[in-house]
């Protein structure tokens, strides 16, 4: 290819910065087809891109050039680091979401690099068909993922309440403010509960849960005094505000973390005490679902936990009372 014949007789410096541009816009080119244009968050975004970053930074500069595997390693993580600030910068997404997908991306933008460096020990003349061929798989891969539909999951915590199921009921239907949240993950961007309000009483009443970023609308589907408060998800605000310099609009802020349905089960125990465990059934459409759903249930743990111990603080106040 003309591409590589030309990188051949520039200088080590010029080759550097050549490679690491030319990997940089393959890179946001097909990353800005799959989002936008096929709408797709997935194994080739968070996985094959960043592998193509390692590997296709490690091939452009070492291409008929003798380089060692820590060149192969720091051209990879330079372009990664390049293709991060862009994504920034552009204001295509932000940084809480950026440092979820890190660990991801790291891993491999370097195995792409070593995977680059081998194939330059044993062979410059299959290069460009390799790189080719990979830059293919990419949206190819985006298109069968965006076919294949998100399995519905579920995420339930618990707590042991200082009070009769009644009482506890009373602060499950609805709740006060929230004390400011002292966890971490909140002070990122993480929506997180703020009260919750019921209009109505019994099954097709509504209940709005209200978090920073919006509120959740939740029509009552199951309505067993002091035992049992199921309801569907209407509607949900978006998941987080993302930490940037700028007012980010990523698609994967909407409609792909559905909230569908949640329920909160009141059991009685010994001594006048409740189990009140809170469960939220959900999908995302961001994969790999091994690695994401991690992220998920962990924020939803911390949100169900959050108001958990709101409604004990309050079931617990009115019983003293």
């Amino acid at each position: 290819m003309k591409l590589f014949d030309k990188l051949i007789i520039l200088n080590e410096t010029k080759r550097k910065w050549v490679s690491i541009m030319i990997t940089a816009i393959i890179a946001g080119i097909l990353s800005l087809w799959g989002i936008y244009g096929i709408g797709e968050y997935g194994i080739a975004l968070f996985m094959l891109t960043p592998f193509l970053i390692g590997f296709c930074s490690t091939l452009l500069y070492g291409y008929k050039h003798r380089i060692t595997k820590s060149q192969a390693i720091w051209i990879g993580f330079s372009t990664l680091a390049i293709c991060t600030l862009a994504l920034i910068a552009f204001a295509i997404e932000g940084l809480i979401c950026i440092i979820m997908a890190a660990p991801i991306g790291i891993l491999l933008t370097w195995i792409g690099s070593l995977i680059g460096f081998s194939l330059l020990q044993k062979s410059s003349t299959s290069t460009p068909s390799v790189l080719l061929i990979l830059i293919a798989i990419i949206p190819l891969t985006s298109f069968v993922e965006n076919k294949i539909k998100p399995e519905l999951t579920s995420v339930t915590t618990s707590i042991v309440i200082n009070a009769e199921p009644l009482e506890v009921w009373k602060n499950v239907i609805e709740f006060p403010q929230l004390d400011e949240p002292t966890e971490f993950i909140f002070k990122t961007g993480i929506a997180y509960p703020i009260n919750a309000k019921i209009v109505g009483s019994g099954v097709g009443s509504v209940r709005h849960c209200n978090f920073t970023t919006g509120s959740f609308v939740e029509p009552v589907t199951v309505w067993n005094e002091g035992k049992l408060l199921k309801f569907n998800v209407l509607e949900q605000p978006a998941p987080m505000k993302e930490l940037s310099f700028w007012n980010i609009y990523a698609p994967h802020l909407h409609d792909y973390f559905i909230s569908k349905k949640g329920q909160f089960k009141l059991t009685k125990l010994e001594n006048g005490k409740t189990l009140l465990e809170g469960t939220t059934w959900y999908y995302h459409n961001i994969k790999p679902a091994f690695y994401w759903q991690e992220w998920s249930d962990l924020i939803i743990h911390k949100i169900h936990d959050r108001v958990l111990k709101h409604i004990k603080k309050n079931s617990e106040i009115n019983l003293k009372k």
